[in-house]
């Protein structure tokens, strides 16, 4: 294993793919993409992640690893789903330029140098934006009303949260852990970490092979973990201005009914104790303190939470081979200035 600290043989540029039973489109995808990145002119590596396939791509991306020093791989044991495939890509590429795309053709890879045009100018992240998608309507119109909603509640202004196709600087995703449906929300993460945030339209081809992974099931965790992204973000260091909020209007709303009663009672009309309007009222006090509760609960775990380990196991990893050639140009420097003896790295394939 290299050392990530050397910086003189990191490569500049990094592609992290995730994938899922993308057999047909393997050898394609590397084929464009290399040359694509040849033409830059950058030190590149790409690392292809495989999420727990049960077709023929394990085979295929052992074949593109022996024969492409560029190239590596990491292969989980079972389905984890895309977050945790990113997430163990981004922890173990070291460009200082990370770029992001899918398995089944529908990026281009052509759409790259643009990318970089555009981190260039500045920004920290550069987001695709499917302008033209070639994807029934079943899964077009859910996506367009998931963006919109998570755009007024996010405040990050883009309009396809799902384009896996994004250009990342090595800072901005340094130090994130992706779980869940969270690799919808990068850009969000990002942008409440400081990060600049920016959308190009890219090129979106229709897929000529393989299975789309979309589904209802997805939308609705992906719900869910738009209230993670909120907790995470906007309220990580104060539960209580969420939780709170919240209690604190059921609170009173179950007071008013319950002061309503009260005068009710006071003016003859009784008996109030079997009405539907006074169990409301107690309903509403009890959940409104309960959420208060859980808003301390959660500042005091906030004060204290600790990183947790990572969600999902892993297969194999193969290094792209590229790591050791460039490793073995810069030895290391023994104290007063001669050389080190060079140590050789052993295969890259580890067990995990």
């Amino acid at each position: 294993m290299s050392d990530p600290d050397n910086k003189s043989a990191r490569p500049h540029l990094s592609v992290v793919i995730p994938l899922l039973n993308e057999e047909g489109a393997l050898r394609e995808l590397h084929e464009k993409l290399t040359a694509v990145l040849v033409r830059l002119g950058h030190t590149y590596e790409i690392l292809f992640v495989d999420d727990g396939s049960r077709d023929n791509s394990a085979a295929i991306l052992d074949e593109l690893v022996a024969a492409d020093e560029h190239i590596g791989c990491v292969r989980f044991r079972r389905n984890f789903g895309k977050a945790a495939a990113l997430d163990a890509g981004f922890k173990r590429v070291r460009g200082d330029i990370v770029v992001t795309m899918d398995a089944d053709l529908q990026d281009d890879p052509e759409e790259i140098p643009r990318m970089l045009a555009k981190l260039d100018e500045g920004w920290d992240v550069v987001s695709g934006w499917k302008e033209k998608r070639h994807d029934p309507l079943g899964k077009t119109l859910p996506s367009k009303f998931f963006n919109f909603t998570v755009s007024r509640v996010s405040g990050v202004k883009l309009k396809d949260f799902n384009c896996g196709f994004k250009a990342y600087r090595r800072e901005a995703i340094d130090g994130l852990r992706l779980y869940g449906e969270l690799h919808r929300y990068v850009p969000v993460l990002v942008h409440w970490r400081g990060f600049s945030v920016t959308q190009i339209s890219v090129t979106h081809h229709p897929r000529t092979t393989g299975v789309s992974k979309y589904g209802v099931e997805r939308m609705l965790k992906g719900a869910f973990d738009l209230l993670t992204v909120l907790l995470i973000t906007r309220y990580r260091t104060r539960p209580l201005h969420m939780f709170g909020l919240i209690g604190a209007l059921l609170s009173v709303l179950g007071f008013v009914c319950l002061s309503y009663l009260t005068v009710l009672w006071f003016q003859g009309v009784r008996p109030i104790g079997t009405r539907p309007l006074f169990f409301l009222g107690l309903l509403l006090i009890m959940v409104g303190v309960q959420l208060v509760s859980t808003g301390l609960l959660g500042e005091m775990l906030a004060s204290s939470q600790q990183t947790r380990g990572e969600s999902y196991v892993i297969k194999q990893f193969s290094e792209p081979r590229s790591r050791h050639l460039e490793l073995r140009q810069v030895p290391d420097q023994k104290p007063g200035g001669a050389e080190a003896d060079p140590v050789v790295p052993g295969s890259g394939a580890t067990a995990g």
